[in-house]
């Protein structure tokens, strides 16, 4: 995508991730840490508001990937949303509703990173220097009204009971409904099996952006500050490091714990990295219509379409409408990203460059909404699968 050496390391940097990513999802799994933290709820959760905030907070933990939320956070918070009766249902709209919404917002996820990388090599199409990608992204992240809308309603949902329509029908079968105890199955290992590998991701990624940033203002002769050091940042370094600290930690406790074989340990980072070629080859194809619609000039074509027959301050409104559709009808709330942002850039500098982050952040929005609503989207499936819920009945309500 970028002309530049470090642009494509910036690249490659992602993709690395993404693989660590899968792999440390995959040995959370089979050190049994998931078990670990899903018996502990079910002996502090005491009635089923709790079991449904349980879910919701989940998300604070397990932020750094869809994936890897709706699977890890359905596996854990099942056992105990049953006992209380909370719906598969509503447990699927929990899982879907903080999924997307929290990682497109969070630097530190897959979402984030790639966003990013987005945003850095379209920053170095279009010359503009007043915004670097951190700055950029921190800005269009606040502007995510719908992500951030979505997180609220969850908590609101969860903590008021407010079931409308369908949802309030499957609310009302649970409550009639005996679900069976259900036993997990696997290694039974620690929580802090859980906590510790994602605790080290987060320090690490966050303790090596301030560094990276830091390399970068000293090196501009510019004063440090923490909110420089996250602007000028290196990204992909800081999220490859911060992934391999966190693999490296979860290995160690695999280690001390000694319950699995090196034969599983091997399945694992197999079967970790086999989850993320899917994500790996969106990002590329992503990439790739990314270099198409700029020499192709679709957003300049577009933008001169727009340009005075619609006035200029609706082009987010329109641009959050075209990425809800694109989502919905394709399923991936990354290819329309791919698509879509750097349509969305090319038109707002050649319209309104003032309105270039509003309409980056639309596109941001709309993406997530349509992800949201497909019956066709990968974190749709996903969520029903983690809740074991019935596919559509998560998709009506």
């Amino acid at each position: 995508v970028y002309s530049s050496e470090e642009g494509m390391n910036s690249n490659m940097n992602i993709v690395f991730f993404l693989v660590l990513l899968g792999v440390l999802t995959a040995l959370l799994t089979v050190s049994g840490s998931n078990r670990a933290f899903a018996e502990w709820a079910q002996n502090k959760i005491k009635g089923r508001r709790g079991a449904k905030l349980l879910a919701a907070s989940l998300v604070f933990v397990t932020f750094i990937d869809d994936y890897f939320h709706s699977l890890a956070v359905g596996a854990i918070a099942r056992p105990v949303t049953d006992r209380f009766k909370v719906s598969r249902a509503k447990l699927a709209y929990i899982l879907d509703s903080t999924a997307a919404p929290m990682c497109v917002m969070m630097p530190v996820s897959s979402w984030g990173a790639y966003i990013i990388t987005l945003v850095a090599g379209l920053l170095a199409t279009y010359s503009i220097t007043s915004y670097t990608p951190m700055g950029a992204f921190v800005a269009m992240s606040s502007m995510n009204y719908y992500a951030i809308f979505s997180l609220l309603m969850v908590f609101f949902v969860a903590y008021f009971s407010f079931d409308i329509a369908s949802m309030a029908r499957h609310e009302k079968l649970a409550m009639e409904r005996d679900y069976k105890e259900e036993v997990i199955e696997g290694v039974k290992g620690k929580v802090r099996n859980l906590i510790l590998p994602i605790l080290v991701l987060i320090t690490v990624t966050v303790f090596m952006m301030i560094h990276t940033g830091s390399e970068a203002l000293a090196a501009d002769g510019k004063p440090f500050s923490i909110l420089g050091a996250f602007e000028n940042t290196t990204v992909g370094i800081s999220l490859v490091v911060g992934g391999s600290s966190a693999v490296a930690m979860s290995t160690l406790l695999i280690i001390l714990e000694r319950q699995v074989s090196l034969q599983e340990y091997g399945k694992a980072w197999i079967a970790g990295i086999k989850s993320m070629l899917g994500a790996i080859a969106i990002l590329f194809f992503a990439w790739t219509i990314n270099k198409v619609v700029g020499d192709a000039q679709t957003g300049k074509y577009l933008s001169s379409l727009v340009s005075g027959s619609i006035p200029v301050q609706f082009l987010p409104v329109i641009l959050f409408i075209l990425g809800s559709a694109m989502a919905f009808s394709t399923g991936t709330s990354w290819g329309t990203f791919g698509i879509m942002l750097p349509i969305a850039a090319a038109m707002a500098t050649n319209s309104a460059p003032e309105l270039l982050l509003p309409c980056l952040s639309a596109v941001m929005a709309g993406a997530v909404c349509g992800d949201h609503c497909s019956p066709v989207s990968d974190t749709t499936i996903l969520s029903s699968t983690g809740a074991k819920c019935n596919h559509m009945d998560h998709v009506t309500t």
